[in-house]
C-alpha cells in the first residue's frame, strides 16, 4: 500500500492510498463468498455459483461495492497509522480510480492554537451596583403577585386582570384560539400579539371587539411577518387588583416569611446583586476571550463547526427527532440549509471560545481529581431534593462522572484566568510568551 500525505489548511490532512491489485482482488474474493451465500442465481443451488456467474447476476459495480465496504476502513486505518496521523473524527473519502485502486481521506486533525502572553493582560472588571429604583420596582411586581382580583363591572383599563376568549387568525389559518384565559393588561406586557393589549383596554364584561393587527416582522413564521391578524376578543369579566400596602405585615406575607419590609427589601437587593454580578460575569468573560482572541492563530478543521450547529440545532428542536425538526422548520418557515445558515457564525464563536479556553486549561495546568468530582457529585445530589435518587444514579456512572469532571475543568480555567487578566499587574515579570502546540 502506497500512501502520501499533504497538510493542507484549517487542521486537515489529505491521505492518498494506492491499494495494490492483489489486495483488491482478495477483498472482491472475500465480496463474492459472502453476497455468493445469500443470492440465487438460476441453474445453481445458493452458495454454488461461481464468481463469473454471479458478477453477470448482479454486476461487477454490486460486487465491487461490497468489497470496498469493507476494504476502505482497513486500509483508512492502516494508513494514519502508519503516517502517525491523529484524527479526531471520521474523513471525506474520494475515490480516484478503481483500477488501479486509489483513494483520497480528507482527515480532520486536533487544531493548532496560538495565544499570547496572557499573563501580562490586564481588563478590569466593571463594578456591580444595585439600584434602589431596581429593588422598588422588584416589591412593586411582589405587590401584583399577591394582590387580590375583585370583579368590577366598569370597563377594562391598565392594570386590571381581563377574563376572556381570544381568537387570531391571518388568510384563515388560525393563529392562536383561547377560551376562558385570563391575563393581566400591562402596558409593557403584549397580549399574545402588540397592539391588542390596546384593543381590550376599555371593553368591559359580556363585550366583544374584532380588529386587525399587523404581525411584527421579527415574527417567528417569516412568511406571516408583516401581515394582518384578524383578532376577536369576547371579553367574560373584569376584575380590578387591590395591591396591599407596603409595610411589615405585607413582608411578611411573603414567600418564606419576613421579620418586616426592611429584612425583605434587603433580600431583593441581594437577590438582584447576585443576578446581575451572573450577567456581568458573562459579559465579562465575552468580552475577555475576545480580547484573547485578537492575537491568538487558531486553526480547526470544519467538522468541529458542523458539529456545534448539530448542538444549538438540538437545542432549539428538542429530543423529538426527525419529526421534531420538520415540525421545527415548518413553525419557522425556513429550511434546515437556512437554519444551519444563520447558526453558522454564533457555532464558529464557540469553537473559538472552546478552544482558547482548553488552550489555557493546558497552560495552567489545571486538572481535576477524583475526590473533587465526588464533593461535587454529592453537593449536586444533595441539592436535588425528590430527585436525589435520580441524581445518584446519573452521576454514579463514568459518563456522569465525565459531565461534572469537565464542568469543573471549565469553571476552574475560567476562575484562574479572571484571576490573572483582573488583577492589576505589579510590573514584575510575568509568564513569557506560550509557543504553539496542538490542543490536547
Amino acid at each position: 500500500m502506497k500512501v502520501s500525505t499533504e497538510r493542507i489548511p484549517q487542521s486537515q490532512v489529505v491521505l492518498e492510498i494506492e491499494v495494490e491489485p492483489e489486495r483488491l482482488e482478495k477483498s472482491l474474493d472475500a465480496a463474492y463468498r459472502r453476497i455468493v451465500q445469500r443470492t440465487n442465481v438460476p441453474g445453481f443451488r445458493r452458495g454454488k455459483a461461481p464468481r463469473a456467474m454471479l458478477e453477470r447476476e448482479i454486476g461487477r459495480d454490486t460486487l465491487l461495492q461490497e468489497a470496498l465496504d469493507r476494504l476502505i476502513p482497513e486500509v483508512y486505518r492502516e494508513a494514519i497509522e502508519q503516517e502517525d496521523i491523529d484524527a479526531i473524527e471520521l474523513p471525506q473519502v474520494e475515490m480516484v480510480s478503481t483500477e488501479p485502486l486509489v483513494m483520497k481521506a480528507t482527515v480532520p486533525v486536533r487544531p493548532t492554537v496560538e495565544i499570547g502572553d496572557y499573563h501580562n493582560m490586564w481588563l478590569p472588571r466593571d463594578p456591580v451596583v444595585v439600584p434602589e429604583e431596581r429593588v422598588d420596582e422588584a416589591l412593586e411586581q411582589l405587590r401584583h403577585r399577591y394582590a387580590n382580583l375583585e370583579p368590577v363591572q366598569r370597563p377594562a383599563d391598565w392594570g386590571d386582570v381581563v377574563t376572556a376568549d381570544v381568537r387570531g387568525a391571518v388568510d384563515g389559518r388560525a393563529l392562536f384560539d383561547r377560551s376562558d384565559v385570563e391575563f393581566p393588561l400591562r402596558k409593557d406586557r403584549p397580549v399574545f400579539l402588540p397592539g391588542l393589549a390596546e384593543e381590550i383596554v376599555g371593553l368591559g364584561k359580556g363585550a366583544e371587539k374584532e380588529a386587525d393587527l399587523p404581525l411584527p416582522g421579527d415574527f417567528p413564521d417569516s412568511e406571516l411577518a408583516g401581515k394582518a391578524c384578524h383578532c376577536r376578543v369576547a371579553v367574560h369579566e373584569v376584575k380590578e387588583e387591590q395591591l396591599p400596602a407596603l409595610d411589615d405585615a405585607f413582608a411578611r406575607q411573603v414567600g418564606e416569611g419576613f421579620a418586616d419590609l426592611a429584612a425583605l427589601r434587603q433580600r431583593l437587593t441581594d437577590d438582584l446583586r447576585k443576578a446581575e454580578e451572573e450577567a456581568e460575569l458573562d459579559r465579562y468573560q465575552d468580552q475577555l476571550l475576545a480580547t484573547l482572541g485578537e492575537s491568538a492563530r487558531i486553526e480547526y478543521p470544519p467538522v468541529l463547526v458542523e458539529k456545534e450547529i448539530d448542538h444549538l440545532l438540538r437545542d432549539e428542536v428538542g429530543p423529538r427527532g426527525e419529526r421534531g425538526m420538520e415540525q421545527y422548520l415548518q413553525r419557522i418557515g425556513k429550511s434546515e440549509e437556512e437554519v444551519r445558515a444563520q447558526l453558522r457564525s454564533p457555532a464558529e464563536q464557540r469553537v473559538r471560545h472552546s478552544l482558547l479556553l482548553s488552550k489555557v486549561t493546558e497552560v495552567e495546568n489545571i486538572t481535576v481529581d477524583e475526590n473533587e468530582v465526588t464533593e461535587e457529585a454529592e453537593r449536586m445530589i444533595s441539592a436535588a431534593g425528590p430527585q436525589a435518587e435520580e441524581f445518584r444514579r446519573v452521576f454514579g456512572n463514568p459518563n456522569g462522572r465525565d459531565a461534572i469532571r469537565r464542568s469543573l475543568l471549565t469553571r476552574k480555567t475560567w476562575d484562574r484566568l479572571v484571576e490573572i487578566v483582573s488583577s492589576e499587574k505589579s510590573g514584575k515579570a510575568t509568564q513569557a510568551d506560550t509557543p504553539t502546540e496542538e490542543v490536547e
